[in-house]
């Protein structure tokens, strides 16, 4: 895995790098693993922007991704790693014993031959899925559940993992990417390994076209706009406080501390210099 550079023969490709796609072994999708996906432009049931910036793109199949694991104690051997459009990691499709074929995410080291397993009591080895409170301490998992059987909802794309630092009671203390401290149940699963393409992170873009090929639309500043079109609007903000075009203060803590899954937070992440907690 690597990062190719293109020649500047023009002003985009200048700055432009991708990735060299060196581990992919097929470049066509499993048909039966495949579904359409409808793109919505950010727009609503009733047809109002609810998420503004969002249109255009190049279209898309969705891989039907297995995000739970549930297939205990069969072993899966990996047949191909692929790209996957609608996310930063890369993707391995593995086939069960009894035929069975599902993508899962692609874990760093995870090689075209390689058998997985997942379920309570298998190796703790990169790609087997187990529950936490038999994981060892100092552990990088990734693909985390937060509700036992709900599927991996945490530390999901490129790069990303957490770290088992502690085990308490029924829980299991993680440590994120984002240096947060949470408490998961022991009971949830967790895949062993670091998410692969971790380069991801480093590619430039080159140029504004490339976000259009990824659905993403221009940014337009409120200092630009009209007093009528947003608070900032008219000819300086005149040292007001940055707020949304609805007048909502931006850059503050959302988080609703009164949220039952808030109570399994350890230590809140890093913001800026200094370490915030007491969350």
């Amino acid at each position: 895995m690597g990062i190719r550079q293109f020649k500047p023969v023009t002003q985009g490709t200048r700055f432009r790098s991708i990735s060299d796609f060196a581990e992919i072994t097929r470049t066509t999708p499993e048909k039966s693993l495949l579904e359409p996906l409808k793109k919505s432009g950010g727009r609503d049931n009733h047809g109002h922007i609810a998420m503004r910036r969002r249109g255009g793109g190049h279209k898309r199949m969705y891989r039907k991704i297995d995000f739970r694991r549930e297939r205990y104690g069969i072993i899966a051997t990996v047949k191909e790693i692929e790209y996957d459009p609608n996310r930063s990691a890369r993707i391995a499709l593995v086939e069960y014993a009894d035929g069975e074929k599902r993508y899962v995410l692609h874990p760093k080291g995870l090689s075209v031959g390689d058998h997985i397993v997942s379920g309570p009591g298998s190796d703790v080895r990169t790609g087997n899925a187990l529950p936490l409170r038999e994981m060892p301490l100092g552990t990088f998992v990734h693909n985390i559940e937060l509700v036992p059987g709900k599927g991996g909802q945490m530390a999901r794309s490129a790069g990303m993992s957490a770290e088992v630092v502690a085990k308490e009671g029924e829980y299991v203390t993680l440590r994120l990417a984002s240096t947060e401290m949470r408490r998961v149940h022991g009971r949830c699963l967790a895949t062993i390994g670091t998410v692969g393409n971790a380069e991801h992170e480093l590619m430039s873009m080159g140029k504004a076209g490339k976000n259009r090929w990824l659905g993403k639309r221009p940014k337009v500043r409120g200092e630009v706009m009209n007093p009528v079109d947003h608070p900032h609007g008219g000819r300086t903000r005149g040292g007001r406080n940055v707020v949304s075009p609805w007048g909502k203060k931006e850059g503050i803590k959302t988080r609703n501390l009164k949220k039952p899954s808030q109570k399994l937070m350890v230590r809140g992440r890093k913001r800026g210099k200094a370490t915030v907690s007491g969350f």
